[in-house]
């Protein structure tokens, strides 16, 4: 847990925006930390393709310069690759991603001292949805008001993460990466991408290889990783609506209570972005003695699908009252392989385990 300040900040940075597809809504807030290092991005047409729609969270960490950076940018990455062109779009997220933790890397700016972020991004295009994700941070999908996580968070302890963490010459050591880092998978964080031999798969933190050497006066070998989880899976007429949200909201609540609280409020016609601002109250801790739950910087967006219908369908829809959850609370962290559609499995030592996101930036279609 970072530094706090003695009263939390509550001044949020809300918007809304929405075409015949999506109705969204975001709010971003400080909260007890000292500084605000999320950003996050949402574009009802990117630029390079009017017919797909980005939506990204990125919780930064020491400081905010790569978590920015990685809100303006990664989309054009992931749009502009020869992957995207040909229509192959799983492997063009793959290659965005890279490709943006490589340009971090070279730009001495953006990488000054250790920073580094998560990020977690959804596309939808031609009626599928696809999700990237490096790090902790999360976003679920509403299936008849069920919740069905999209990506999985990158931790340390998660079995497959410490083996490729070991194998590149890092360590885990009070459930961190070198003691340190609370996520096994980052944009930035080059001080643990510095192994020669290893593929940006296999580094520490996964990412890409980089002769950290150069960008660094001392090196230490570890192994942390850039290359990101892909799903993708279509959308149908029983899906609600996707949330993103950084680890302030996931620390608080389960992904089935985020859904809920999100249903239970479209049911009343309540705004998308008023949602995401009473969330952020309501995983808001009292105040910091623990310096836990609820004291981080905390960002949501909420992507109402409309499916070209009006708000109101998708208010009666969740007015129905919803089947009974999973019993199992990790099924609640699985990612649903058995909806996946043009799903390219990652590596087996790649797969992981779910979790978590921050604010800074915000990019929005006219």
């Amino acid at each position: 847990m970072g530094a706090t300040l003695s009263e939390p900040e509550t001044t949020r940075e809300t918007h809304s925006c929405a075409n015949g597809y999506v109705k969204v809504g975001s709010s971003s807030m400080q909260g007890w930390r000292i500084s605000m290092e999320d950003a996050h991005t949402h574009l009802l047409a990117i630029p390079d393709d009017k017919d797909a729609s980005f939506f990204g969270v990125y919780d930064g960490h020491g400081g905010a310069s790569v978590s920015q950076h990685a809100s303006y940018n990664l989309h054009k990455f992931i749009v502009q690759s020869q992957a995207y062109r040909d229509g192959n779009i799983t492997e063009a997220i793959r290659e965005g991603f890279l490709k943006m933790d490589d340009e971090i890397l070279n730009n001495a700016e953006i990488r000054a001292g250790y920073a580094g972020t998560t990020a977690n991004i959804v596309m939808l295009k031609n009626d599928t949805l696809y999700c990237g994700n490096v790090g902790d941070s999360r976003a679920v999908i509403s299936h008849c008001g069920l919740a069905e996580a999209l990506s999985v968070d990158h931790k340390p302890l998660n079995e497959p993460e410490s083996e490729r963490i070991y194998a590149a010459g890092g360590f885990v050591e009070f459930n961190r990466v070198n003691g340190n880092l609370a996520m096994s998978r980052a944009l930035g964080d080059f001080i643990y991408k510095q192994n020669e031999q290893k593929s940006p798969q296999e580094q520490i933190v996964v990412g890409t290889k980089s002769s950290i050497c150069d960008v660094f006066d001392s090196c230490i070998v570890v192994c942390y990783s850039a290359y990101p989880d892909v799903i993708s899976r279509k959308i149908t007429d029983d899906d609600e609506f996707i949330l993103l949200a950084c680890d302030g909201i996931w620390d608080v609540l389960t992904n089935q209570e985020v859904i809920d609280f999100c249903r239970d409020r479209i049911a009343i016609g309540m705004e998308p972005e008023n949602i995401c601002e009473e969330m952020l109250l309501h995983c808001l801790a009292p105040d910091c003695q623990m310096a836990g739950l609820g004291c981080d910087n905390m960002t949501v967006i909420l992507v109402c699908l409309l499916q070209n219908r009006p708000y109101q369908e998708l208010q009666k829809k969740c007015q129905r009252p919803r089947p009974a959850s999973p019993t199992n609370d990790e099924q609640d962290f699985n990612v649903p392989e058995a909806n996946s559609v043009d799903h390219d499995p990652e590596p087996k030592e790649n797969r992981v385990r779910a979790a978590k996101v921050k604010p800074v930036r915000v990019y929005f279609s006219p």
